[in-house]
Order: C-alpha cells, then structure tokens, then sequence
C-alpha cells in the first residue's frame, strides 16, 4: 500500500538545493522516513539523479552501525562525493550519531551536497533542533495522515470513512490494520511506550501519573479554553492532587516540543491584539487523543473541530482562536457580549474567518453560528464549515457556506469560492 504524500513531497522539491538542511521533523511514527527514503528519493532517481549520487543512510540499520561514530559518518560521507555533480545525502534517525550537530554542518561545507535529515528520538523531535544549525536549518514539519491522504487509500463512502478517520484517526501503520481491536492496541501501546516515554526520559521527569493525568484532562476537553491555572485547580479538585500551575505550563511545553499538541491563542479581533490566556489545545492525532480515553469519549462537535485546526496548520496557515467584542439590545439595555470565532486563519496576506458546525438543523442555530462572523466589520472572507451534504456557497448573509467534505477533498476550490 503506497500512500501519496504529495504536499510534504512537493516541499521538498521546492526546497531542494536552497543550502540549508532539511530537517523532518513531526511526531513519531508519522511517515517521516517513508517520504524521505521512499517518495523523494524516487522522485531522484525518476529526475534522473544517478544511484550513486544519493547517498541515503538509514542509521538504525544495524549493518550501518559503524556509521553511528560521527567521525567514520563522515568520512565515509565525504568519500562518496567523488566528482562536481550534485550529490543528495539523505540521513534517517541522525540522532544515533552522537554530536550530529557537528557532523551535518560540517556536510554544509561540501558545496555541491544537498542534505535531508530525519530521526525520532524526543531531542530530535523537540522543536529547538532548528536552533542546532545555526540559522542553516530548513523545517518540513510532516503531520499524521491528512482526511485526503488517508481517504485516498480508505476510499468508499465519505461519510463511513469519516468516522472511521474520527476514531482512528492518520498514524500510516494503523490504516493498514485490519481489526478495531488491533488499531486501538497500537495507538495505545504507542501513546504510553513511545510518546511519553520520550517525554519522561527527555525532561528527567521522576514519575509518569501526573503527565499522563494532565494528557487525559487535555484529551477530554479539545476545543475548550483552559490555562494552567485553571488545570491546576481541576488536579486539585478531581484528582486531589496539587500541581502548580508552573509545573502544568512545563509540562504543556513537554508535550508541545514532542509535537503531540498544539496550542492556539486568543486573538481580539476589533483591537487587534492577542489574549495571553486561555487558550485551545489540539491533538496532532484524534486516534491519540482517542486511546488516551479508551475511545470512550466521541464528542464529534470537537473532534471536528480539531480536524479542521489539523487540516489548516498542514496547509500552512497559522491559526489563532477570535473573539470579537460586540454591543446588543436587550429590553432596550445595551449589553457588551465577547462572541467566539472558532478559527482566525492566516498566511501572507490572506485571512479567514472560520466557524465549525457538525450541524445547523435549525434556524435559530444558524443565527448562533453567524453572530460572531456578522460581528467583523472588516472584507476577509467569512465561513461556516458544516458537515451536511449542502451545495457549497455564499448565503445572503455573505457568509460562505462550505461542506465539511468540499474542505477535506477539494482544498483549492473550496477556499476559493
């Protein structure tokens, strides 16, 4: 089964001969090898790149284990540079090579070398590796399977192969399982025996039950605004257990720099400034959070949003959560009300603002999800995403209406409606 990741192989391709190195990075088990050893180097061999000018080294193979020295890594690197054409050095897990920092920007200064570096280890997956190469690192960061790319393998019906997705979620391995009880045993054993374990281990963490009781309160409220203040004080009241709201922002920045959530901040969209707190965490992966929770706990409301929040950062958008400030009558009172938008998306100068609806049965719903949106009196693009087989389009309202599998499938004709 060959799964098409063609948005992280067009990066690389964009990206190729910048003098940088580039660094894929994202969390474990994501595909990062995959893409770099199977779909570009055929994308090498395909441009017509001879064999002996990609020198791809999979450093955990134990054949390679001689490699792991840093001084024989690179020398036997520099060797097969033999002559003035382009050479690609393509090195998987690099973080079993002690002082690897060192050895790849000594590859730097092999003029016609262009270099790729993956690994997944919780240091190579923090996101401070980029600080390693001194302003000469270039980030692919590479996401779990996305809707489409995980569609693409799964296909059938969208809406079975939606909620299937909602369940399991994108980890490559997992789709090729056959059984909910194998799925759901991986994503388990993976969560607990790799992700955390990295954590632990990285940041001399002297136990494991508050980190993972901090990851199951995260898992169980997505889409929800929190601090760690506020998390402290739901440790001290459900869990009997006291947590400083420091030790909780250390241990959010645990799980950030492992790249298994993701924070999005508060931004005031009249005053144009941002909120420090709350903020949303999401779940790089919704069969993570899932397992957490013994797939327990399928609010699809949030899980559909965190779907869209997935979606958006691998397109490249940074996303912020709104509120807008908004003045209305009631028994002729003027009251101040802060309205939420579920996503301020931007990059460049392109801006959305975006509503997430698993449904709008009613009217009086339909007014709910518009207020916050009519609120904004600037000319960005306003949309509600809605899973209902709706036909894609602008309401009288301007608002775009926008099918939750248009957005999924179709990225290019849906965002530009």
């Amino acid at each position: 089964m060959e799964i098409k990741r063609d948005m992280y192989l067009n990066k690389l391709i964009r990206h190729k001969g910048n003098g940088m190195v580039k660094i894929i990075t994202g969390v474990r088990r994501c595909g990062k090898s995959y893409l770099l050893f199977k779909l570009f180097r055929d994308h090498l061999v395909e441009s017509g790149v001879a064999q002996d000018h990609i020198i791809s080294i999979a450093l955990d193979d134990y054949g390679n284990r001689a490699l792991q020295n840093p001084d024989e890594l690179y020398n036997y690197v520099k060797s097969r540079v033999t002559d003035d054409g382009d050479f690609y050095i393509l090195l998987d897990e690099i973080q079993m090579v002690k002082d690897f920092e060192g050895v790849v920007n000594g590859f730097l200064h092999i003029s016609n070398a262009d270099i790729y570096i993956t690994g997944s280890n919780s240091k190579f997956l923090s996101t401070d590796i980029l600080t390693e190469f001194r302003g000469r690192g270039d980030e692919i960061r590479v996401y779990p399977l996305c809707f489409s790319e995980f569609y693409s393998v799964y296909g059938g019906e969208f809406d079975k192969a939606w909620l299937v997705y909602c369940n399991y979620g994108g980890m490559p391995l997992c789709l090729s399982m056959q059984t909910q009880e194998d799925k759901a045993k991986y994503l388990t054993n993976l969560f607990e025996t790799t992700y955390l374990a990295d954590i632990i281990n990285r940041n001399n963490l002297r136990g494991n039950a508050e980190i993972n009781e901090l990851t199951d309160i995260l898992a169980s409220s997505i889409g929800s605004l929190t601090n760690p203040l506020k998390l402290s004080n739901t440790f001290a009241s459900t869990k009997n257990v006291k947590l400083s709201a420091n030790t909780i922002s250390a241990y959010l920045d645990y799980l950030q720099d492992a790249f298994l959530i993701e924070k999005s901040v508060r931004y005031d969209i009249k005053g144009k400034r941002y909120i420090n707190t709350p903020a949303k965490y999401y779940f790089v992966d919704l069969g993570l959070r899932n397992a957490r929770l013994a797939f327990r706990q399928q609010e699809y409301t949030h899980i559909m949003e965190n779907v869209i929040y997935n979606e958006l950062r691998l397109r490249g958008y940074s996303v912020d959560v709104g509120v807008v400030d908004n003045v209305e009558k009631e028994n002729g009172i003027s009251v101040r009300k802060r309205l939420e938008v579920d996503f301020v998306v931007n990059l460049g100068n392109r801006r959305y603002y975006i509503q997430s609806a698993y449904n709008i049965p009613t009217d009086e719903k339909m007014e709910q999800e518009q207020a916050s949106l009519l609120s904004i009196n600037d000319a960005f693009r306003k949309i509600i995403i809605v899973n209902q087989q709706i036909l894609s389009g602008y309401n009288e309202q301007g608002i775009l209406m926008l099918s939750l599998q248009d957005f999924l499938l179709d990225p290019e004709k849906s965002m530009n409606l």
